[in-house]
């Protein structure tokens, strides 16, 4: 079977959570959830639906797919993924392994595992070994940075309401933390995602202060996030749990990251890493280090389906991180929806999910 044709697309889909937008790194205020959505065809008729990594490189990620990647990789056969993908991966070794480059070709595998689960009439989560006893996962309430303490304990209130059990706040103070934590009650979970902010000794300093409020785990705390050496340091520094791994590229950052005794969680991303094929090898080796690991995939399309496929194939229990948002249309419709705080891990072939490509078509920028 071979790839006929790749075809990227910049979705921009308005949103809504329950209070005013968060601001970008450039100050403007975040309007829209951005994706670029990957959808490959192949000469067997066979149509997969991948997802690399957007946001505010959206633009730079669709641009590579578009004049780089799909020249290098339609014409080529595709029955045997690692292989094309350890080709391609080799092809662009000197143009960086963790990249808006790895991005792009991590929504290609997704798209091609999605394909070749189709051609093989089985979910993804049974091609990595799944039993399909697992049938849901647990969502837990990502929430968007909210700023002020007034605004943190409107949309937990929100939260509550749903029937979610475990939340994450993005925020940078002691004081939305502890607004957060009398909102949701003592014995709440809660975990705090700083999007890499901190120095090193801020960290150290943030992380005594933050103790009192039973933190599941502190995510990514410091800048730059591959300072290894320093996360273990902070990690023996408190007894919060570190958490970190969405801005892992490849399998080896991943092997560093554990050799360094830096996290309590690592939390590999498909979207981001080289796809289903990078990050169950990620997810692989934690389990054999005995590390948790949690993947990161709180996206609204097929990189949430691919997430859900790798949790359903990981043995015990484990979550999946829903960004709290309500959007304006969805493009994988009510699946994509939490009830109750869960997600249905899809039992179709592939990803078993229907892309609704007018919703795509009506939000896709040019």
């Amino acid at each position: 079977m071979k790839i006929t044709k790749i075809e990227p697309m910049f979705l921009a889909i308005p949103y809504e959570h329950g209070a005013p937008k968060p601001a970008m790194g450039t100050g403007a205020a975040r309007g829209t959830m951005d994706a670029c959505y990957v959808r490959v065809e192949t000469d067997a008729g066979l149509v997969g639906w991948g997802e690399s990594f957007g946001f505010a490189c959206c633009p730079i990620t669709h641009h590579i797919l578009k004049t780089f990647i799909a020249p290098m990789a339609e014409g080529r056969e595709c029955d045997d993924i690692g292989a094309l993908m350890l080709d391609l991966h080799r092809r662009v070794q000197n143009m960086g392994r963790n990249s808006p480059l790895i991005f792009a070709l991590s929504g290609l595998d997704i798209a091609l595992w999605d394909i070749a689960g189709k051609a093989k009439g089985l979910p993804v989560h049974e091609m990595l070994g799944s039993s399909g006893k697992k049938k849901r996962v647990e969502a837990y309430a990502s929430l968007l940075r909210l700023d002020t303490p007034e605004n943190v304990r409107k949309v937990c209130d929100i939260v509550l309401s749903r029937g979610y059990k475990h939340v994450k706040l993005h925020e940078r103070t002691v004081e939305a933390t502890a607004a957060a934590r009398a909102a949701l009650g003592d014995k709440f979970p809660l975990m705090l995602d700083t999007n890499c902010t901190w120095t090193p000794e801020q960290a150290r300093d943030m992380a005594k202060r933050l103790e009192q409020y039973d933190l599941a785990w502190l995510e990514e705390p410091l800048f730059p996030p591959d300072d290894y050496a320093e996360l273990a340091r902070l990690r023996k520094a408190t007894s919060i749990p570190v958490a970190a791994g969405e801005n892992l590229g490849n399998l080896l950052d991943t092997v560093r990251m554990l050799d360094a005794g830096a996290v309590d969680v690592v939390m590999p991303d498909p979207i981001k890493m080289g796809g289903v094929t990078e990050c169950w090898k990620a997810l692989e080796v934690a389990r054999e280090r005995g590390v948790r690991a949690e993947p990161h995939s709180p996206w609204f399309g097929p990189g949430l389906a691919a997430g859900l496929h790798l949790v359903g194939a990981m043995p015990g229990e484990c979550m999946i991180e829903y960004y709290f948002a309500d959007l304006a249309e969805q493009p994988l419709g009510e699946m994509a929806v939490p009830k109750g705080g869960f997600l249905e891990i899809p039992d179709g072939p592939g990803l078993g999910v229907t892309v609704d490509e007018k919703v795509v078509a009506k939000y896709r920028v040019a």
